[in-house]
C-alpha cells in the first residue's frame, strides 16, 4: 500500500526536543509566564514540567530528572526574575539534580552539546536593568551564575528570552505579542531553524528574533 505523505509529515521527528522547566509558586496570580505556559504545552516536541506542582515538598526525583534531560536536547527555566535569580525550586533542582559524574567531573557528559536558555520575566522596565539603571545589571549579566552552569556541562548558552515591565504587560496589550514570540521561538528551536552562532552573543533572545529565524531559514539550517 502505497505510503501517505501527509501521514509521513504528521509523525515526523523534531530536529531537537525541548524540556522546560517552569517553575512559578504562585501561577493563579500569573499574567504572562500562565499563558507562555499554555502556548508551549500545545506544541509538539515541547515537554512542560511544573516543577512547583511536580514536587510540592521539593522532594525532587533525582532519577527521573536526569532522564528527563537525557531524553531532550535543549532545556529551558522559564520563570519570574526573583531577586535577581530564579524561585527557589529551580536552585534546589539544580542542586540535586546537576551531579558530579552526571551533568560534570569525571564521566559527567550527559548534558554535552544540548541547548541551555531561560525564559524570565521581570517585573520592572528594560533601562531599569543596565549599568546606569536602578538594578545596575543587565538581565543576562544576572542570570551569568546560570551561564557559568552551562558551560562547566559542557551546553550551549543562549541569552535570555526576556519579558520587562511584566506587571503591565497586561495593561499595556503586549502579552499576545510576547506568547507569540516564545512560540516562534521554541518553534524555531524544535525545527532547527534558528541562526545558535548569531545568537549566543545578544543580551536576550528577543532582540532581534526575526533576523535569527530568518537567518538560519536563509541558511538552510
Amino acid at each position: 500500500m502505497p505510503q501517505n505523505p501527509a501521514s509521513e509529515a504528521a509523525v515526523e521527528k523534531p530536529a531537537r526536543r525541548i524540556l522546560v522547566l517552569f517553575a512559578h509558586p504562585s501561577l493563579a496570580r500569573s499574567e504572562a509566564n500562565a499563558p507562555m505556559l499554555a502556548a508551549a504545552r500545545r506544541l509538539n516536541g515541547v515537554t512542560c514540567v511544573d516543577l512547583y506542582a511536580e514536587y510540592p515538598a521539593f522532594e525532587i526525583d533525582i532519577d527521573r530528572e536526569q532522564e528527563r534531560l537525557l531524553a531532550h536536547d535543549v532545556v529551558c527555566f522559564q520563570h519570574p526574575l526573583y531577586w535577581y535569580s530564579t524561585p527557589a525550586i529551580l536552585k534546589e533542582w539544580q542542586d540535586l539534580v546537576l551531579e558530579h559524574g552526571f551533568a560534570y567531573g569525571a564521566g559527567g557528559t550527559a548534558l554535552n552539546g544540548k541547548l541551555f536558555f531561560c525564559a524570565c520575566t521581570a517585573g520592572g522596565p528594560e533601562a531599569a536593568y543596565c549599568a546606569q539603571g536602578y538594578n545596575h545589571f543587565s538581565i543576562r549579566e544576572l542570570l551569568q551564575p546560570l551561564e557559568q552552569t552551562a558551560y562547566l556541562c559542557g551546553m550551549t548558552y543562549l541569552p535570555p528570552f526576556a519579558l520587562f515591565g511584566a506587571r503591565t504587560a497586561v495593561q499595556e496589550g503586549r502579552i499576545d505579542a510576547h506568547v507569540a514570540d516564545w512560540v516562534r521561538l521554541l518553534t524555531a528551536l524544535r525545527d532547527g531553524h534558528l541562526d545558535i552562532a548569531a545568537a549566543v552573543d545578544l543580551p536576550r533572545l528577543n532582540q532581534d528574533l526575526d533576523r535569527l529565524v530568518l537567518s538560519a531559514l536563509g541558511a538552510g539550517a
